[in-house]
């Protein structure tokens, strides 16, 4: 990966965006693609977007979430501990003796989520279990709560302390990959549009949306506004080729085998067959998964805002996700960008995805 890029990826894997706070962020993003697109705005939720070829037809979207999971503040006891409340899928039993940085208007407090020795259980019946997410709490070395409330309030934001590290075999690790590789896709594949020698005939606006992980609400905002004709959303998905995960239930999906694009419910069948037939003639490899009732992910509603946005998801094998330790290929990550923007080469002027009938 050239060393612009990998940096662009590295700051933004390690600038909190927890749901709802997304703003530094979307700061970071903004100032890496403006660069490259003709004009960049953000609504009033923050929702963010880069333009490039503005008046072209049709307008195809390329969005990703810019949100992470979290944890927020939720009570201070009089000893000065800290509990919280989730925000998003969080995991509480991967989640105790982590470090953890609260995010108060003050600035950034360090803190560690507590955790019992095991020498307290040798000599006693009870046996550890997974705790509940009421249960976990923060000590951020405070001397009662009056001292505590100095530093912290109630919805204070919390994300864990994890950062972005390099691994091996063009591994990286990064607590958020979900959904940092997305953003970092479409800006990407904005830069790739822009140095290409042949203008796309389509407009295009690339999209980093806030709060997928609170229930796909910033996806929703923004296509209403934007009325795209196309959108391609990009993702995680899960790697299924590592120890205990049952390829016959989550399918076949491996680190180092390309992109994964997504068959059924939201994804309408033009736009993927659209995508597996530029990736042939580009050479990109894909991997290939079922949908069922829906995909968990904002092109569940994006497809249907006003009438139907003819749309297919594009995703990234990751493993261990929802955890501090997200782990993907960054051979797969380039050929993403790589794909999409073949993919808006291909579309003709005023073309329209229409399923055959």
């Amino acid at each position: 990966m050239r060393e612009p890029s990998l940096n662009f990826l590295r700051t933004l894997a390690n600038t909190p965006s927890p749901v709802g706070y997304e703003a530094r962020g979307q700061r970071v993003w903004l100032d890496y693609i403006k660069e490259f697109a003709d004009d960049t705005f953000s609504d009033a939720y923050g929702n963010c977007v880069a333009t490039l070829n503005k008046g072209g037809s049709p307008r195809v979207m390329l969005a990703a979430h810019a949100d992470e999971i979290a944890l927020a503040v939720n009570y201070i006891s009089e000893e000065g501990f800290i509990y919280v409340r989730k925000i998003g899928g969080v995991d509480a039993a991967i989640t105790k003796a982590q470090r953890v940085v609260i995010h108060s208007q003050a600035g950034p407090v360090a803190g560690v989520v507590g955790n019992v020795a095991p020498h307290l259980y040798r000599d006693s019946d009870e046996k550890p279990i997974p705790p509940k997410i009421h249960e976990l709490f923060i000590d951020i070395g405070a001397r009662h709560r009056k001292d505590a409330e100095k530093l912290a309030r109630i919805g204070d934001p919390i994300t864990l302390a994890d950062e972005f590290d390099l691994l091996r075999n063009d591994l990286a690790v990064a607590r958020a990959f979900d959904n940092r590789i997305g953003t970092f896709a479409v800006a990407e594949t904005l830069r790739l549009l822009k140095a290409s020698k042949s203008k796309p005939r389509a407009e295009v606006c690339a999209v980093s949306n806030v709060q997928e992980e609170g229930g796909l609400l910033g996806a929703r905002q923004i296509a209403y506004s934007l009325k795209p004709d196309i959108a391609l959303v990009v993702d995680v998905t899960h790697a299924t080729d590592y120890p205990t995960v049952q390829k016959t239930r989550h399918g076949d999906i491996k680190l180092g085998g390309g992109p994964v694009v997504t068959h059924g419910a939201s994804n309408h069948p033009e736009v993927v067959g659209r995508l597996e037939s530029v990736a042939r003639r580009k050479k990109i490899p894909l991997q290939h998964q079922a949908a069922s009732s829906n995909t968990g992910t904002d092109t569940d509603v994006i497809f249907w805002t006003r009438g139907g946005i003819a749309s297919a998801l594009v995703s990234l094998p990751n493993r261990y996700m929802h955890s501090p330790v997200e782990v993907v290929n960054l051979k797969d990550l380039e050929k993403i960008p790589e794909l999409l923007a073949a993919f808006v080469a291909s579309v003709k002027a005023g073309e329209a995805f229409k399923v055959k009938i």
